[in-house]
């Protein structure tokens, strides 16, 4: 085979390996998992996750998915723990310790010490009667035929179905709590997942200067209201402020083409009667679909009663990473 072919059929049996080890997980969701969920549902402490080598790596990841989903989590890495790292296990913790085989020699010292502690062991292993799987109060078995490696020896499928595993026990505790997307965006405030389900209008459009005229404004003067306020339009309200049109760029554009005398226009002949608005309480991802559906750059926000407030433009998506 040449290189191509090569790394076609590696890569191909790789995910074909990691994916039938997938499938083979499922029959482990039974009363031994269920019986772990259920213990750190209940569990007034944190949940530490533990492993030695690659299975550390996925621990640390799991340790993260936890945090992020409502469950208060806490890495530790094997070989610190049975030198002294001990002592950040509290008397309510439960400990979760990652080994495919079950017999690795840090493992081994270290589940006798957590039983000893007190505190419930939850082993996560490929193999059902190692040491762990016989120390643990609860095993979560994670089969493993072969590594995806062509040699059989570096973690792949194994690392795999421990990450899988780890993500079954985030869902389903997600699922006993009732986590929902706000409590996703209290976790991720600073990110664009979080902006997404949090930000609103109301926290965009006070940063904008707020341009308007009445019907009877020049359409020169509504001009110079544009471009003192640089947002490319211009609302155009009534005395009490209630929106009834819109003066965009593209209207001047089209009133040019046209061949009309600017002189003799005022702004309600040139407005769009039927502006695209926004509620200053909707979510600012919504003003995002909006913007992408029309095709246009802003939108003009509103109250429920339909007050003229300002503009919220794409730059401040841009700006805030929702886009």
């Amino acid at each position: 085979m040449n290189a191509a072919q090569i790394i076609q059929t590696t890569a191909r049996q790789t995910l074909a390996i990691e994916a039938a080890t997938l499938q083979g997980l499922i029959p482990a969701i039974n009363a031994d998992f269920i019986a772990a969920v259920e213990a750190i549902y209940q569990s007034t402490g944190r949940l530490v996750v533990t492993g030695m080598g690659k299975s550390a790596i996925v621990a640390q990841k799991i340790v993260a998915t936890l945090n992020s989903t409502g469950t208060p989590s806490l890495y530790m890495h094997a070989a610190d723990a049975i030198h002294g790292d001990l002592g950040m296990i509290r008397e309510a913790d439960l400990v979760l310790c990652l080994s495919k085989s079950g017999e690795t020699g840090e493992i081994k010292v270290l589940a006798p010490l957590v039983r000893n502690m007190g505190n419930l062991l939850i082993g996560m292993t490929s193999t059902t009667d190692s040491f762990l799987a016989r120390q643990a109060n609860f095993l979560i078995h994670t089969p493993v035929s072969q590594e995806a490696e062509p040699n059989n020896l570096a973690p792949t499928a194994s690392t795999t179905a421990q990450m899988a595993m780890g993500d079954a026990i985030a869902t389903a505790l997600l699922a006993l709590r009732g986590f929902t997307a706000a409590d996703f965006a209290q976790f991720h405030p600073g990110g664009a997942l979080g902006k997404q389900l949090y930000l609103r209008v109301s926290d965009l459009y006070p940063h904008n200067q707020q341009p308007r005229v009445y019907p009877s404004t020049s359409l020169q003067e509504s001009i110079l209201e544009m471009t003192a306020k640089c947002l490319g339009a211009t609302a155009v309200v009534t005395e009490d402020d209630r929106l009834c049109g819109i003066i965009t760029d593209g209207d001047l554009r089209r009133m040019l083409e046209k061949g009309q005398q600017i002189g003799d226009l005022h702004a309600r002949d040139i407005m769009h009667t039927q502006p695209k608005t926004i509620l200053d309480t909707a979510l600012a991802v919504r003003a995002f679909e909006m913007l992408r559906q029309f095709s246009i750059s802003q939108l003009i926000v509103v109250d429920e009663s339909g007050q003229y407030l300002g503009f919220v433009h794409l730059h401040d998506l841009i700006r805030e990473g929702i886009v």
